[in-house]
């Protein structure tokens, strides 16, 4: 069993119920070190004291506050003097809707378990109450020296805290953002085509969809390297769209999105558009018709990535979003074979 990152007691009014907190989730990211160039010679990080050269033990380091004309020193035990509740107690302060904490003020995840079977009947009481009441408990806690705010939420039969950030440490955009279109308005013409487009993307929420490319590809290149062998060079990144170009991209992004499912409704009501597709983009068949017969005998691996992605797009294939080139190809491919 994992051991907790904290050991405390979470109380709600006089109840209280000792538990720990056990990190949510892990990082894959494949971690490198440092070297030479030209050598296998490792690069170390060391605690050197700047004036003398000399490298100092960890047991001597003290922490000190700049005030400009000197140094403020504290030891690490005078924090934990001052810590609230002597950095044992986790208080729920009081209970806010679900959907009240705007998602920005979420910072990282932890699991809550009970310390012993013993309380399993007093943890299990505030899951199920919260569950009930659709209520997270609103708390503060002392964990490393930090001060912590966070919200305490039933989910799927466990407690889980979400560290939240503190009011004063949300920035504000309209001052740290000098780009912002502040007036500017889309036209009611590219505001219905960019609603066609979002509704033609929907899907449901499945995180097993996704997955970190870049740590393959990273992989890729370290095996690729470790054999001698060239590794394929990402696509450039797209560019903007130009101002006078935005309804027809967006009307191709809509054509390119559009699923089988379109197609079949259309084709069962005799060609009348369906209610989600309806305006412009349903008025013009031939160009549809000339689209899709372009890349009906297209071989995927001549195709380009937009190419690809429409033909993904029309063959329903799900996660495509995130796809690279050669992903999108592996997935045609798949369901080529499969038919």
């Amino acid at each position: 069993m994992a051991r907790p990152v904290w050991a405390g007691v979470l109380s709600f009014g006089l109840v209280s119920l000792p538990v720990g907190l056990h990190t949510a989730t892990d990082s894959h990211t494949i971690h490198f070190h440092q070297l030479q160039r030209g050598t296998s010679d490792r690069i170390r990080n060391r605690r050197v004291n700047e004036r003398t050269g000399e490298e100092v033990d960890a047991k001597d380091i003290v922490k000190g506050y700049d005030t400009g004309d000197e140094y403020v020193v504290v030891e690490p035990e005078e924090l934990d003097d001052i810590a609230p509740g002597r950095s044992e107690t986790l208080e729920i302060t009081g209970f806010v809707g679900l959907d009240e904490i705007e998602p920005i003020y979420f910072d990282r995840t932890y699991y809550l378990a009970p310390r012993g079977k013993g309380y399993a009947k007093v943890y299990s009481l505030l899951e199920q109450a919260l569950g009930r009441a659709e209520k997270t408990g609103i708390a503060t806690f002392v964990m490393r020296q930090h001060e912590y705010l966070v919200a305490v939420k039933a989910e799927d039969g466990l407690l889980t805290l979400h560290t939240l950030h503190w009011a004063d440490e949300i920035r504000d955009p309209k001052q740290e953002l000098d780009t912002l279109p502040g007036k500017a308005s889309a036209s009611a013409k590219e505001l219905k085509m960019a609603e066609q487009l979002i509704e033609a993307l929907s899907m449901s929420w499945d995180p097993a969809t996704f997955h970190d490319t870049f740590q393959d590809k990273v992989a890729a290149l370290i095996e690729a390297k470790k054999a001698g062998d060239s590794v394929e060079k990402a696509e450039p990144a797209p560019k903007p769209s130009p101002a006078v170009d935005l309804m027809e991209a967006l009307r191709a992004s809509v054509e390119g999105a559009r699923s089988p499912k379109d197609t079949r409704e259309k084709a069962a009501t005799g060609g009348s558009a369906s209610p989600r597709t309806s305006g412009r983009t349903a008025t013009k068949p031939a160009a549809k018709k000339r689209a899709r017969t372009q890349g009906k005998g297209h071989d995927p691996h001549t195709m380009n990535k937009a190419e690809l992605y429409k033909k993904a797009a029309a063959a329903g294939i799900e996660g495509r979003s995130s796809m690279t080139r050669d992903e999108l190809i592996q997935a045609l491919d798949g369901q080529r074979q499969a038919a």
